[in-house]
């Protein structure tokens, strides 16, 4: 199947084209492959494409605009013939697509959401990024229970009707595991954005305000000072939130995207903390405990933690700083020809809403403002865009996102500055897209 542009003259990366020994060796994660036979194999097939294309669109009397097809001559499907809508065959290469080689077994599973063939700032449910620790669960929500202990005067164990007969919210924001970004830390430059940043995705939840549940079971206001939130999976996923951001903004969700929660997205009942990492975002959720201090659980204390070049860990690194990527053009992407493009991406802070994002053509030198799509929302993904007329020169394409605290987003150098050399998690540095004289665009380290 050959693939449409996704703009006007930008060809998509192939990523469909991989066969099944190349995807064996991404899923094993050698890094020499990602470096060069991934990349070869991209390059490769996008000038193919590229070419096919090109042809296509200068041909004289295109039988597509002569001849009237078949679907203005006949009768299409009926209604019946999908009772659950489901995209059109020939977007089937837009789809996630699984970690290469950043879990040890099957069951601790990451699927990348692919950021560069999306619209606007929702990601469709069916495209939603995946973290699981132990596989996930279709679990029967008629026997599905949710339970508050702790310093409360009452626990109380809900029902999933009895939590929907309660006030709820609707709410948009993203979610971003901590480990997005982190083959970057370690000088991997995997080829596309789907790769670099795709464990992020954004999407509307509803449910319970946990300050609702809270009340409703009479927490210790003055002893009360962190809420433990467990998981029903495998890993029994535990995390410790405060209780400030607790009553917040943070609610037990049972919706996304105005249906009821996707299995592999905690179905039916996951914890929304809105700006902080993904994996505080328990799915499967089964129980809060109101306690007087943070609960040290393997997954705060082990993992998701960052070895700072003193040799000590930082712990509880809860909140997604403020971070952004072009995702047209990006890695792997063609311009088919010199002109105008339009420059997208997608900028978020897990402190409140994107204030400004700049963009640069040149590695960093000159910065311009593009434009934020509304709506702009409090920890929840912006859209932006600028005009970019190429002129067949290299380039370097860079955004960079301000928060509205005023934070900057930094570039690599300045993060490795703070940080060392050593991590894996939490990495919000500025990406860099090369552009070469072909059109091609590649990941590239800069700074």
């Amino acid at each position: 199947m050959s693939q449409r542009p996704s703009s006007g003259r930008i060809i998509k990366a192939p990523e469909n084209f991989l066969s099944p020994a190349m995807i064996a060796e991404v899923q094993r994660g050698r890094r020499d492959f990602l470096r060069g036979a991934f990349a070869s194999a991209i390059t490769g097939a996008t000038a193919t494409v590229a070419s096919r294309a090109v042809a296509q669109s200068t041909s004289l009397g295109d039988p597509n605009i002569l001849e009237l097809p078949e679907h203005t001559k006949g009768l299409g499907q009926p209604v019946a013939a999908t009772p659950y809508g489901m995209p059109s065959k020939y977007e089937a290469n837009l789809q996630r697509r699984e970690s290469p080689g950043l879990t040890r077994v099957s069951a601790a599973s990451v699927s990348f959401c692919p950021l560069q063939g999306l619209f606007g700032i929702i990601t469709p449910s069916g495209l939603h990024f995946e973290r699981h620790h132990q596989g996930w669960w279709d679990i029967d929500p008629t026997k599905h229970r949710f339970m508050i202990n702790g310093l409360v005067k009452k626990a109380k164990v809900y029902t999933m009707d009895d939590l929907m007969r309660l006030p709820s919210v609707s709410r948009m924001h993203f979610i971003e595991c901590g480990a997005n970004t982190g083959m970057e830390w370690g000088n991997v430059a995997v080829p596309t954005v789907q790769y670099t940043h795709g464990m992020l995705s954004c999407c509307e939840f509803t449910g319970v305000p946990l300050s609702v549940l809270l009340e409703d079971c009479g927490f210790d206001k003055l002893k009360g000072k962190y809420i433990l939130a467990e998981g029903a999976d495998g890993s029994s996923m535990t995390r410790s939130i405060s209780i400030e951001r607790a009553l917040d903004d943070c609610f037990v969700a049972y919706a996304m995207n105005g249906e009821m929660l996707r299995p592999e997205n905690g179905y039916p009942l996951r914890l929304v903390a809105p700006g902080i990492q993904g994996v505080s975002w328990v799915k499967w959720l089964r129980r809060l405990e109101v306690g007087d201090k943070p609960y040290a659980t393997k997954d705060e204390t082990l993992h998701y933690i960052d070895l700072m070049p003193d040799g000590t860990h930082r712990q509880y690194t809860s909140i997604q700083e403020c971070k952004s990527v072009i995702t047209t053009p990006s890695g792997g992407q063609t311009l088919m020809d010199r002109g105008y493009y339009n420059v997208s991406g997608l900028a978020w802070s897990g402190r409140g809403r994107v204030k400004r994002v700049d963009v640069s053509f040149d590695g960093g030198r000159n910065w311009k403002t593009a434009k934020l799509e509304s709506p702009v929302l409090s920890k929840c993904l912006t859209r932006f865009s600028i005009g970019f007329n190429w002129d067949g020169s290299p380039a370097i394409l860079q955004s960079r996102a301000i928060d509205e605290t005023g934070y900057v987003q930094p570039q690599m150098r300045q993060l490795r500055q703070v940080r060392g050399t050593r991590s894996i998690y939490h990495n919000n540095a500025i990406q860099s897209w090369k552009l070469d004289t072909n059109g091609e665009v590649s990941n590239v380290h800069v700074g």
